[in-house]
This record gives structure tokens, C-alpha cells and sequence, in this order.
């Protein structure tokens, strides 16, 4: 369920601007410094309620500027309230997004003096020193990933006992990467007495119960997940999976890319379309969640100066991440939820711009597109596949893929593996079995291949796939098959 009826436009017209809330000078400044001109939606809705001390339930999707809309308020506040301890909590689900806001933080608050720390995982142990410090000493403001925080808070000397105000931003993502635990330990830590900021780009039933025990009489800002800028250019094309990398390598000889993000719902296939997409002659970097922190800012970083054309990415890009000018987005595979489909082609066409978005749709995801289509309101064109590419599955959205019994339908390849240049045949003519062919090692009879390249019993039931899925890292990042 969506919340909301109030459906975010690029084309509204803003009645306010930044001084018409009252903000001191100072953050004034820190906001003219940062580029911003008018608010935006949400920031007009949400900036006079947080200045009120108000709770508040916002549903807003990633690109709307709901950042700025708790950040400048809050910031405004503690530039002149003289707190002499840690008054604001930011939780999130991923470190790009936590860095991210910290540089935000920096921005708008460089003329406020206000201080801030990111914690999050997978950086180097001297990293942990300097998060300890700040954590003792105490930063105006601490942006961290739930599981990272908690081992913090494990060691004792987190002071949180006075906090002011909490945020929770990208809400519904915590809860899919299985933080619903970590955000209720650490919640109980806090003062009763605060200022709650929940934001979240979907609204099921499962943040609804959250923003009940942790909210008190909240405002509310609907902001509904929108539709696909009208700028940008979507397309399905119906494939086998190992048809994917060869149309993706004909794609990128027939357009004109200048920046293209590829998202794939499985982190283990991240290295394997770089390593494809090197061998064609193309500049590309992979970005996922197992690789350390120093690894991930560079690939994208890289890709944010041009250096790379292309990058390659799981789920941990496609929301809160500020990448502009990309003119094109490939789903090599179709996103798991219809809100995360929106997510991921919005990173192109921003600002009233033009992009192209381009998903590759297999047999056994037909019955998503429909999910989609419902969602964003409009039929989405299916196209034929070059033809010397020989015929794709045909279009069956009724038709949903029995994994019961560790089956498979019409062959198991993993998207694009063992996919040789201009290698067309269906997969009803591969042998899914055949280790040599997948790029796999030969395995003990009686035992299948995950996406992580562990190894594990066939699962011939569904009721128990899901027990131990999502459980979060100390280092406050998931690990999840096949989600990032």
C-alpha cells in the first residue's frame, strides 16, 4: 500500500521560499552556499511542522529533497539552542546514504557550526577509532546504520540519554534489509521524550505498526510515490537470461550512452557483467554490498567524475544516492517490488531532462511487469529482440516460476553466465546442470549453489527460505540473497 494521494511533480509550481520559514541567517547562508533556490513539496510541507516539534510520518520517494527537509529545521535548531551533547540521531539503511548525508550535514551546516559523524561498517579499524571518539566526545549530529550503532552502544560509552531528536530516513529499506530488531534496541536506549522524523518512501502496513510504537501523535506529509518523469524513455525487452549480456552489448553499440547505471538484484553477478563489459571495450566499475568501504567510494565516486562509463549496481544505489546527467538505466533483471522499479529508472530524466530506461525481462519475472504497470499507471512497450538474436520467451504475465522442489522452467542459468558474444540459444537448449557452462565449480551430489557462492541442501519447501534472510552484520550492512 502507498500512502498518500498527493502525487510529487517536477512541473509544480513552489509558492514559498527558504525565508519564508523563519530560518535563522546563518542556515540561510549554508542553504544559498549549497545551490537551493525554491523548496520543494516536501520541504514546504514538512520544514514548518519539524520547527513546531512536531512527530511526523512522511511518505516521500528518493529524489523529492526530503533530505534537506529534516536536516535544514533541525540544523536551524541546534545552531541556537547551545546543546552541549549529541541532540540528533539519523538512522539509515546503507553507508553511501549515511556519508551522503554527512556531506549534506557539512554543507548546510558550515556556517551554523554544527558538527557531525557517520558510522557505518566496512571501513578500516582506524575508522572505529574515530567514530568512538566522536561518539564519546559528542557530535551535534550522528548518522548511522543500525547495526553499526549497536556495536557501538555494545562497548558502553554511546551517551544517547539525552537525545533530542531521531530520524528514521528510508524507513521501509531498513525493514527490508531486516533492521526491524537492530531500529527496536536501539529506540528503547532513548529518551521517551524526543522529537521523532520518520521518512519513507512506501508505506505497508509494517512501518504503519512501527510509527505507532515509536511516534507520538504525528503530523502526517503524503507525498506518494510518482511516476517516471515523462522524460524518460522506457522499454522492455523479453529475454532468456543468457541472451542479456550479448543485448546489452548490442544496446551499448546502438545508443549513445554518456552514463548508464546497470542495476541487477543479485550482488553476485556485479563482478561478472564488469568483467563482460571490460571485455567488450567498455569502461565500468561494479558496486555492491560485500565490498569494503573504500572500495565502494571509489567505484563510485570514479563513476560521479566520468571516469568510468558505466556502473554497475545492486538495490544500494537506486535510492538516496545523488548521481545527475545519467542519461540511461538498464534493469538487467526486474527489481524485486514495483516501487523499487520507479526508484531505479528515476535516477535518469532529473530536473525536466531526458533519459532512457531499459529492462531485460525473463520468463520468470513476467508476472512482475504487470505489478509495475499497475503502479505507474501505463503499458510498458515491449520490444522484439535484434534478429539475429533468435526468439525471446514469449509475454505470459499469468505465469509465475515454481521454485518448490528446487525445479527450474525452461533451464537455471544465472543472468548472463557462461553468455558468449552472440550466443542466442534458448535456454531450453543449454544444459543447466553443466558447471563448465555456468562458470560454477563442481559440486558434491545433492547440493546446489546459492547466489553467494556458498553451497547449501536443495529447498524443497518455501516456508522456511525466508527464516534466516536479511539478518544484518555488526558492520551495519546486510547480507541477503539475492537482495544487496
Amino acid at each position: 500500500m502507498i500512502c498518500g494521494a498527493c502525487i510529487f511533480n517536477l512541473t509544480n509550481s513552489y509558492t514559498l521560499d527558504f525565508h519564508s520559514f523563519n530560518l535563522h541567517e546563518n542556515v540561510l547562508t549554508g542553504i544559498d552556499s549549497m545551490g537551493y533556490n525554491k523548496p520543494t513539496p516536501v520541504q514546504e510541507q514538512a520544514i514548518p511542522l519539524i520547527l513546531e516539534r512536531k512527530d511526523m510520518i512522511a511518505c516521500a520517494q528518493t529524489g523529492t529533497g526530503k533530505t534537506a527537509a529534516y536536516l535544514l529545521p533541525l540544523i536551524d535548531r541546534i545552531s541556537h539552542e547551545g546543546y552541549e551533547h549529541t541532540s540528533t540521531l539519523i538512522l539509515v539503511p546503507t553507508r553511501e546514504l549515511a556519508k551522503q548525508i554527512d556531506e549534506q550535514v557539512e554543507g548546510f551546516g558550515y556556517f551554523a557550526s554544527v558538527s557531525s559523524i557517520a558510522i557505518y561498517g566496512g571501513s578500516k579499524g582506524g575508522d572505529w577509532d574515530q567514530q568512538k571518539r566522536a561518539l564519546t566526545t559528542g557530535a551535534d549530529i550522528i548518522i548511522a546504520t543500525p547495526g553499526r550503532l549497536l556495536a557501538h552502544m555494545a562497548m558502553g560509552y554511546v551517551k544517547l540519554d539525552q537525545l533530542n531528536h531521531l530520524v528514521l530516513d528510508e524507513a521501509d529499506k531498513m525493514m527490508d534489509m531486516g533492521f526491524m530488531d537492530d531500529l527496536l534496541k536501539i529506540i528503547k536506549q532513548l529518551p521517551k521524550e524526543r522529537q521523532t522524523l520518520l521518512f519513507s518512501a512506501t508505506m505497508p502496513r509494517k512501518i504503519r505498526d512501527l510509527a505507532q510504537q515509536i511516534l507520538q501523535n504525528p503530523a502526517e506529509v503524503n507525498l506518494a510515490i510518482s511516476k517516471p518523469a515523462a522524460g524518460i524513455d522506457q522499454r522492455l525487452y523479453l529475454a532468456y537470461d543468457n541472451q542479456k549480456l550479448p543485448l546489452l552489448e548490442h544496446l551499448l553499440q546502438e545508443q549513445e550512452v554518456q552514463s548508464m547505471i546497470v542495476f541487477t538484484s543479485r550482488k553476485s553477478n556485479v563482478n561478472q557483467i564488469v568483467r563482460s563489459l571490460r571485455k567488450m571495450g567498455f569502461g565500468a566499475e561494479g558496486i555492491q554490498s560485500d565490498m569494503s568501504q573504500e572500495e565502494r567510494e571509489r567505484a563510485l565516486q570514479g563513476f560521479k567524475n566520468k571516469q568510468h562509463q558505466i556502473l554497475v549496481a545492486t538495490d544500494i544505489v537506486s535510492r538516496g544516492i545523488d548521481i545527475d546527467s545519467l542519461s540511461h538505466v538498464v534493469n538487467f533483471d526486474m527489481p524485486q517490488d514495483a516501487e523499487d522499479y520507479v526508484h531505479r529508472v528515476g535516477r535518469t530524466a532529473r530536473a525536466a531532462s531526458t533519459g532512457v530506461a531499459i529492462t531485460f525481462v525473463n520468463e520468470k519475472d513476467m508476472f512482475k511487469v504487470q505489478k509495475v504497470e499497475r503502479l505507474i499507471e501505463r503499458e510498458l512497450p515491449k520490444l522484439s529482440l535484434p534478429e539475429d538474436f533468435g526468439p525471446g520467451p514469449a509475454y505470459d504475465p499469468t505465469k509465475r516460476h515454481d521454485t518448490r522442489g528446487g525445479g527450474r522452467q525452461g533451464g537455471g542459468n544465472r543472468p548472463g553466465a557462461g553468455a558468449k558474444k552472440h550466443d542466442h540459444r534458448s535456454k531450453h537448449h543449454r544444459k543447466p546442470g553443466n558447471p563448465k557452462e555456468a562458470g560454477a565449480k563442481p559440486q558434491a551430489q545433492g547440493e546446489t549453489s546459492t547466489a553467494e557462492g556458498a553451497t547449501k541442501r536443495p529447498n524443497n519447501r518455501n516456508r522456511n527460505r525466508n527464516r534466516n534472510r536479511n539478518k544484518p552484520t555488526d558492520g551495519g550492512e546486510v547480507q541477503s540473497t539475492p537482495q544487496a
